[in-house]
């Protein structure tokens, strides 16, 4: 079994990882997000994810990338916090930190077999068009009610003031 630092890679690393993946004919299954206070819609979500083919590269949005789509109070756990928590799930077999806005480009870089992100973004899904422009599929994970990190911080807000 893979500990969590051993599932952490960069962006070149998981590049390389990915054409060793190709070869072994694994569908390699990618979604990214900030994971910032980790509840169990996430835990829900991204074992969706995984089921979707035969590992799971999940693109985390570094620190700066969570201030710039967050707010400055964000994120409330660090980068390295969330990557070694992230790791540590059974679901998750790597996790590659990215600093733009969104995970396009990296997408482009890995070109995962299935694209999956949650249905409140069926709207729009950052590297959807690569991925199907190399025969991949985009796949849209329920949501659970009730559950997100903006809910969970409001609760702790009202509790704790």
């Amino acid at each position: 079994m893979r500990t969590s630092e051993s599932k952490r890679y960069s962006r070149s690393d998981m590049v390389r990882e990915r054409a060793r993946l190709r070869e072994q004919g694994q569908t390699v299954v990618f979604t990214n997000g900030c994971f910032d206070i980790l509840h169990s819609g996430h835990v829900t979500y991204l074992q969706f994810a995984r089921q979707q083919g035969d590992c799971l590269v999940l693109g985390l949005n570094a620190d700066a990338s969570v201030k710039r789509n967050k707010g400055p109070l964000r994120p409330v756990n660090d980068e390295q916090e969330r990557a070694l928590v992230l790791a540590a799930l059974e679901c998750v077999d790597y996790v590659v930190l990215f600093d733009e806005d969104e995970p396009a480009t990296l997408i482009g870089e890995i070109l995962p077999d299935v694209l999956v992100k949650g249905e409140d973004w069926a709207h729009y899904v950052s590297g959807r068009e690569v991925v199907e422009a190399h025969g991949g599929r985009v796949v849209l994970a329920p949501l659970v009610a009730g559950r997100s990190t903006t809910g969970t911080i409001e609760r702790i807000r009202q509790a704790y003031g």
